[in-house]
C-alpha cells in the first residue's frame, strides 16, 4: 500500500518550510524559527472550534486529528493546548516527513500517531471520546476531500464526547462545498454546524458540534479574546473570527 501512495516532498522559502506530496499544491507549512505558530490562514481559522470549548478544561481533553499534513495542529493541541493528542494518517510518508522535517514528537503518554485509513480507524474508536475533532483529508490532487459522504460524518460525531467541536477543511467548487455541507448538516443537524468566510486560496473551514451551541455573545467574545491573549502570538486572530462566522442555516 505504501508504495502506491505518494511520496513526501519539501520546498522553503522566507523561513518556512513545506510539505508536498509530489505536486506543487501545500499540504502543511511550518516556521522553522517557531514550529508551534500556526502559519496557514486555513489551519489558524480550523481552531475557530475552540470558541465552543472550555478553555480551563482543555488539558484535560482529548483531540484528534484525522490527516497529519506538517503536523501543525498536531505540534499545537499537544504543546501549546495541552491535550492528549491522536493522529491519524494514511500516508507512511507524510509521518515520516513530520518526524524528520516538522517536529512532529515522538509518541508518548499524550501524543499516538496511527498509520490508518480515517474511515476504518473511526469504525474501531471509542464512541464520544473526543473533545476537539479535527478534519482534513486530501490527496496530492487537493481536488475534493477523500472522506466526504454522510456516514463518515456521522461517524465523527459519534466521536465527539457531548459538548466536544469538530473542524473540517473544505477546499473545492462551489458545488462541491454545497455537497459537503449537505452531508454534514445531515449527520450534526443544520443548527450544529457554522462556515467561516473562505480564504482567499478557497479553503472554508465548517465548524460542527454536538451538544454545544454557540455561546452568548458577551460570553463569545470573552473567550475570543481569551483565546487570543493566550494564543494570538502564535497565530490566533480568534475577535476576527466572530467577523466570519455564521450558521449554516442563516
Amino acid at each position: 500500500m505504501s508504495s502506491e501512495l505518494p511520496e513526501a516532498t519539501l520546498s522553503e522559502a522566507g523561513g518556512v518550510r513545506f510539505l508536498h506530496l509530489g505536486s506543487p499544491w501545500v499540504q502543511g507549512a511550518m516556521r522553522m524559527r517557531d514550529p508551534l505558530h500556526v502559519e496557514l490562514e486555513y489551519v489558524q481559522r480550523m481552531l475557530a472550534a475552540l470558541l465552543w470549548l472550555d478553555l480551563a478544561a482543555l488539558a484535560r481533553g482529548h483531540a484528534v486529528q484525522l490527516g497529519l499534513g506538517a503536523g501543525t495542529l498536531t505540534r499545537f493541541t499537544l504543546r501549546a493546548l495541552s491535550m492528549r493528542t491522536t493522529v491519524v494518517e494514511l500516508n507512511p510518508h507524510v509521518i515520516a516527513a513530520g518526524r524528520a522535517w516538522f517536529r512532529l514528537p515522538p509518541d508518548g503518554a499524550r501524543l499516538r500517531i496511527v498509520q490508518a485509513d480515517a474511515a476504518d480507524w473511526l469504525a474501531r474508536a471509542e464512541p464520544a471520546s473526543a473533545t476537539l475533532l479535527h478534519v482534513d483529508l486530501y490527496d496530492e490532487e487537493a481536488a475534493a476531500p477523500v472522506l466526504d459522504d454522510e456516514g463518515f460524518y456521522a461517524a465523527c460525531r459519534r466521536l465527539l464526547a457531548p459538548g466536544g467541536a469538530m473542524a473540517v477543511n473544505l477546499f473545492g467548487r462551489h458545488a462541491s462545498l454545497d455537497r459537503s455541507l449537505a452531508r454534514i448538516a445531515a449527520a450534526f443537524g443544520t443548527e450544529a454546524v457554522w462556515r467561516l468566510r473562505a480564504t482567499r486560496e478557497g479553503n472554508t473551514v465548517v465548524v460542527a458540534t454536538r451538544d454545544a451551541p454557540l455561546p452568548p455573545r458577551e460570553e463569545l467574545a470573552a473567550r475570543a479574546a481569551a483565546i487570543e491573549s493566550r494564543w494570538g502570538m502564535l497565530g490566533l486572530p480568534a475577535r476576527k473570527w466572530l467577523r466570519m462566522l455564521r450558521p449554516l442555516g442563516g
